[in-house]
């Protein structure tokens, strides 16, 4: 089945509020660049301004859940304490990871070489799971959605959630 044929099949499932709010926030920055260590919509200087803002892998998922100011959702902010992907996957405990077939909607989802057998050292990719086996990330070619197949399905290595620890399910 083609990328195009799935996309045509598409839907999200019945979400939560706040993953409502989660995922409008991060489909909105589809079409953005990919910009190395970029983490807004905005030009940044990391190294040099860069134009006209973007994002790198992690740089996205820290721009959804840790800078975006969602009502009553501070707790939510302070769920992600590192801003790398090394960071971010190896905050997760071993036991309190999440498999593939147990993902939900919002879940960050961790990619690495040696799949769910990678540790958090190898781990070297991260986007968010949008449901019905689709998720967004940004790649080379900038923030866009992609089906959890193929490569993504093989090394997908394990996911947290975020909306859970921040104990926001409603």
């Amino acid at each position: 089945m083609s990328v195009e044929d799935l996309a045509q099949t598409f839907q999200l499932p019945v979400l939560s509020v706040w993953q409502t709010r989660v995922l409008k926030t991060a489909v909105h920055f589809i079409g953005f660049p990919y910009v190395w260590g970029g983490t807004s919509e905005n030009a940044e200087a990391p190294a040099g301004v860069q134009a006209p803002g973007g994002f790198d892998c992690s740089g996205f998922v820290w721009r959804v859940y840790k800078l975006q100011a969602y009502p009553g959702g501070a707790a939510l902010a302070q769920t992600l304490k590192g801003r790398t992907t090394f960071a971010m996957s190896g905050e997760v405990p071993a036991a309190k990871r999440i498999s593939f077939s147990h993902l939900k909607p919002g879940d960050v989802l961790f990619w690495g070489a040696a799949g769910p057998s990678s540790k958090p050292a190898q781990v070297d990719h991260t986007g968010i799971y949008l449901g019905n086996g689709w998720f967004v990330h940004s790649s080379g070619y900038g923030v866009a959605v992609a089906p959890l197949s193929g490569w993504y399905k093989q090394r997908f290595a394990w996911a947290r959630r975020p909306l859970a620890e921040a104990a926001l399910t409603g």
